[in-house]
């Protein structure tokens, strides 16, 4: 497990002492984790050694994150070159006030991310819109709009009946997905109200730059950016969701614009170039915990946590810390979920507890955790599409919060039973 505490060390703990989350980059944090799992991983050659992180950095779900990372910085830089965004923004703002931007934010991601069961999705569909409507007021304004945006995506994969966590949790305990979704959204609404009414506070001090109500903008444009989320909607996968937008964009800048299909070229390729950190701290990371994995820290782990439990409310407990760590040290929530879910089944049988519970506190305790890490791919998403730093949001982030309090009470509110075998 050292590999994963040196990191944290490193970024987090030196970012704490110097008080600025830019003293040490992330890369050089995990590059340098990295090479101490790499050395840590005795018994074989160095080359193996290599070849293991190279295999896990080169697993089929990193590589395909890396496919939607190099799509949406194409897309969004394309649909901005074109005035895509700005006519987007330009149409919101006339059409809504701006203290009823933040919450509506949340509720537009909530609901995205419900229809569409993926918090990649809504993320890929919605931040390079509001980092313009952020109105370049500054990086922590941005870095409210995104958060906003984060918390709203991961109330819908947590809810979702489409989505995979959702899939994995009542798969692994054995129920079915209505009697998790009942047991899951007493605990998600609250947190949700609590987070609206936040942002309508917060919504209360925005001052947006009101739209030029006597220019009249080509809201032709608007049309590659409303065809990313209409099919997003539809549930159509995201790497032909953005690969449709491009074209999309593509076309209506050749035909409503002055940008000729070479600069459209140049646009689509600063994007990518623009993904190029965020590609490198995904492969890291992946590389890194995958040598985690391979030398037994994660096995290790789940005993630990598992040893001293005494009853049901213990167990419940304990499900939420293991599901929650193990996503700590994957960044991928439902990796965390297979990973603990045989065991968390097992506790669940001996305290008597029921698999729609379980199965909600696995999807529930997972979520929260993979939004609140900055190395997760949907914080590297957001972060990497409104060009600020991972660790930006992390103040705004109110939603995993008050999901982690909701949890928190219902775990001790729930009745506590003795150990049944």
């Amino acid at each position: 497990m050292s590999p994963a505490l040196v990191f944290l060390i490193l970024y987090v703990v030196m970012s704490l002492i110097t008080g600025d989350f830019y003293a040490m980059p992330i890369t050089v944090a995990l590059m340098v984790a990295s090479a101490w799992a790499v050395a840590l991983y005795r018994g074989r050659p160095l080359k193996e050694r290599i070849n293991e992180f190279s295999r896990a950095a080169g697993h089929d779900n990193i590589l395909f994150m890396i496919w939607i990372f190099t799509l949406a910085g194409s897309f969004a830089a394309l649909a901005k070159g074109i005035g895509a965004i700005d006519a987007t923004v330009d149409l919101t703002l006339r059409l809504f006030p701006s203290t009823f931007i933040l919450p509506g934010i949340f509720v537009a991601a909530c609901f995205i991310s419900m229809s569409i069961g993926t918090s990649v999705g809504t993320v890929v569909a919605l931040v390079p819109l509001v980092v313009e409507l952020a109105g370049g007021t500054g990086s922590g304004d941005v870095a409210l709009f995104v958060a906003t945006v984060m918390g709203g995506a991961f109330f819908g994969d947590n809810l979702s009946f489409i989505s995979d966590t959702t899939i994995a949790a009542t798969r692994s305990q054995g129920c079915q997905m209505a009697d998790k979704f009942r047991a899951n959204i007493r605990i998600v609404v609250p947190a949700a109200l609590i987070t609206l009414a936040v942002y309508i506070a917060l919504g209360s001090n925005i001052d947006i730059p009101a739209p030029d109500l006597t220019a009249t903008p080509d809201y032709l444009l608007v049309i590659p950016y409303l065809l990313i989320i209409a099919l997003a909607l539809a549930g159509i996968n995201v790497t032909v969701v953005l690969a449709l937008g491009i074209v999309a964009a593509s076309v209506i800048g050749l035909t409503h614009t002055e940008i000729g299909l070479l600069q459209q070229f140049r646009l689509m390729g600063d994007g990518i170039d623009s993904m190029g950190q965020l590609i490198i701290i995904t492969l890291l990371a992946a590389g890194m915990l995958g040598l985690i994995k391979s030398m037994g820290g994660i096995t290790f782990m789940l005993q630990r946590l598992t040893r001293h439990i005494s009853g049901s409310r213990g167990a419940r407990a304990c499900i939420a810390m293991l599901v929650g760590t193990v996503n700590l040290c994957t960044a991928n929530n439902t990796v965390a979920i297979i990973t603990v879910g045989s065991v968390s089944r097992d506790i669940s049988q001996r305290f008597g507890i029921p698999p729609r519970a379980t199965a909600s506190l696995l999807d529930t305790c997972s979520c929260i955790v993979q939004c609140l890490i900055p190395y997760g791919a949907q914080a590297l998403l957001a972060t990497g599409l409104a060009g600020i730093s991972p660790e930006a949001p992390w103040p705004y982030l109110f939603y995993p919060w008050a999901l982690a309090f909701c949890v928190a009470i219902a775990i001790i509110f729930s009745r506590n039973t003795k150990k049944l075998h």
